[in-house]
């Protein structure tokens, strides 16, 4: 029988510290005077109590380790009951949302995929605006650690090749998770932190600011603005995209820098291929948009880095209608966002290390068949392979398609027309934000999806948050037999 006390003792806990989080809008709100604040107290006298209440009642079934099967249960209904209680304030409050949109809204911040269903940000109150940034915040800090902890332990798409790195000690998550995240938040907090003091020197608004530096660390992008980033163009647009490049690289080497190894933090092939890759398409798209549209050279160079990054890291920020850019330039966008960043970054998707393996693969595949008596091993930064990490990568990309395509299927059985199920299957599935197209594009939002569009996409975003296998592994008769 699945013991699920410490699951539910950890979620209880968590739920706390979400709660006791909606104290900072609640601040926000009784500052401007605008009558929100009562929103944010009872939504966080509610979600503190309930967690609370779940973490005690629990408490005496705490071990020292999780098992396996507990560990896959936890990294899932985590992820399901945060944006439960995220999105109460989202009902209560100004916007008033109905519980699907508020769900999805919630869905969408604590993933870090940025889409949403909200019209008239310029409008909200701060405090609700603010509520949304920490929001992707918490979620951007959350998935480091259960990339760098939790997916390695489970085996999940080949992130077990990153088990050493990530300090592993079989049969201990906790006490680990507990050791890492310390040096991560102290990262995360500090490189917030130097993102709003930059947004700050380049004249943004010390809560556009703060918001801002929330969401581009989280690689969210929830803006507090219906034309997104296009309202700071200019300066801003830099900025942004060295922060959003920074979030999308594996944080594990960040702690290795404070640990004074700084080494690995530029051998790592990861890094160099992402950054590779990042100045080849933003050569290609500012390129297009000098000889094929009247852009200057600057401002050309300046929304493809921007826009390309945003997209390629699952930012979402969008400073341009970029559906405005040609078919050649919205195949490269819709491309890109399935490419992602690092292993063990705040980036989503499927991750430069997944195609690096794949690659490697092939390779060796094809030596084989021009030379059948040699011996390849595929390689990945100069290790070998394992079988068991080639199986869980080329299983991850096999579900990873599948899932694309069952989504955009549902999505089309809705009344969803071919590109907005397309993209949007692509956008929910690889946690990047913006669709294509009029409905869900850059220049539009998601309010106006039917309900079963809007419940299948949350669920689609957590799927592709948590890996894929993560949840269909809780899925199987097996997992609850074991």
């Amino acid at each position: 029988m699945l013991d699920l006390r410490p699951v539910g003792y950890v979620i209880g806990l968590l739920v706390v510290i979400l709660g006791a989080m909606m104290v900072f809008p609640l601040l926000v709100d009784l500052y401007d005077g605008r009558g929100e604040w009562p929103v944010f107290l009872e939504s966080a006298v509610f979600t503190i109590l309930v967690g609370g209440l779940l973490s005690l009642s629990c408490a005496n079934g705490v071990k020292e380790g999780l098992s396996i099967r507990q560990t896959f249960l936890l990294t899932t209904l985590v992820w399901v009951a945060l944006p439960l209680f995220g999105a109460v304030p989202l009902m209560l409050g100004a916007t008033e949302l109905r519980f699907v949109d508020a769900f999805f809204e919630a869905m969408s911040g604590l993933t870090t995929t940025g889409s949403t269903v909200i019209s008239g940000l310029d409008d909200l109150p701060r405090g609700l605006l603010l509520w949304r940034g920490i929001l992707q915040w918490l979620g951007g800090i959350g998935i480091i650690v259960v990339a760098m902890v939790f997916l390695p332990e489970l085996r999940v798409g080949g992130m077990q090749i990153f088990r050493s790195e990530a300090f592993d000690t079989m049969g201990k998550i906790l006490p680990r998770a507990q050791a890492i995240a310390k040096q991560i938040s102290l990262i995360y907090v500090t490189l917030t932190l130097m993102c709003m003091i930059v947004y700050l020197m380049l004249g943004m608004q010390g809560f556009d600011a703060l918001v801002h530096a929330l969401t581009t660390m989280s690689t969210g992008g929830f803006s507090n603005y219906d034309a997104s980033f296009g309202t700071f163009s200019g300066p801003a647009e830099y900025a942004a995209s060295v922060f959003m490049i920074i979030a999308a690289l594996p944080f594990v080497r960040y702690v290795q820098l404070i640990n004074g190894h700084a080494e690995p933090l530029f051998r790592d092939s990861q890094i160099r291929v992402f950054l590779v890759l990042i100045l080849l398409l933003v050569a290609v798209t500012s390129s297009v948009l000098v000889y094929v549209f009247p852009h200057h050279p600057e401002q050309a160079f300046r929304e493809a880095l921007f826009n390309i990054t945003s997209i390629i890291s699952g930012t979402g920020y969008a400073s341009v209608d970029y559906m405005g850019w040609g078919s050649f330039l919205i195949m490269v966008f819709f491309f890109i966002g399935l490419i992602g960043g690092c292993a063990g970054s705040t980036a989503c998707s499927v991750k430069i290390f997944r195609y690096q393996l794949l690659f490697s693969a092939i390779r060796v595949q094809i030596q084989r068949i021009r030379s059948p008596h040699g011996i390849f091993v595929p390689r990945f930064e100069g290790r070998a392979v394992s079988a068991d990490v080639l199986s869980s990568v080329i299983s991850f990309f096999m579900f990873f398609v599948v899932t694309l395509g069952i989504v955009a299927w549902m999505l089309a059985l809705t009344g969803l027309d071919f590109v907005t199920s397309v993209s949007g299957a692509a956008t929910a599935v690889a946690n990047i934000g913006p669709g294509l197209g009029p409905v869900i594009g850059p220049a539009g939002n998601f309010s106006t999806l039917n309900d079963p569009a809007k419940w299948i996409l949350s669920a689609a975003m957590l799927i592709g948050r948590l890996e894929l296998m993560a949840v269909y592994a809780i899925l199987t008769v097996r997992f609850w037999r074991a």
